[in-house]
């Protein structure tokens, strides 16, 4: 399965998060931007681009990475099929992400992305 690419930078996250385009379910809040036009470098940017983040609402450093991985592993498995081409998706932990089942965690995040790909008013 291929790696996709992740966002790292703080001015990612914030630029995602200045779109206002998002979603919150119980288990996740899920926020959308297009990427940047242009890169510095003058090469393509990726067709879609993942970050994870986890606050200190969410728990101990122990709680953060076990939610940060949870969310990890859903991109992961739902990957393949998103269509969300040149886009940069931040999901945030909530502290439901800890201890919800998975499965409820891959439904929360298919309702957001599919609240999400309804344009907004």
């Amino acid at each position: 399965m291929p790696t996709i690419p992740r966002l790292k930078k703080r001015s990612d996250f914030l630029r995602v998060a200045a779109g206002q385009r998002k979603v919150v379910t119980p288990t996740m809040i899920v926020q959308v931007a297009r990427h940047c036009e242009g890169s510095k470098e003058g090469q393509a940017l990726p067709s879609l681009r993942v970050g994870f983040t986890a606050s200190r609402k969410v728990g101990n450093a122990v709680k953060r990475n076990r939610a940060r991985r949870r969310l990890r592993a859903v991109v992961q498995t739902v990957c393949p099929s998103l269509a969300f081409l040149g886009e940069d998706i931040v999901l945030i932990a909530r502290s439901a992400t800890v201890m919800a089942p998975f499965t409820a965690l891959l439904r929360d995040f298919y309702q957001a992305l599919n609240r999400l790909e309804k344009p907004l008013k």
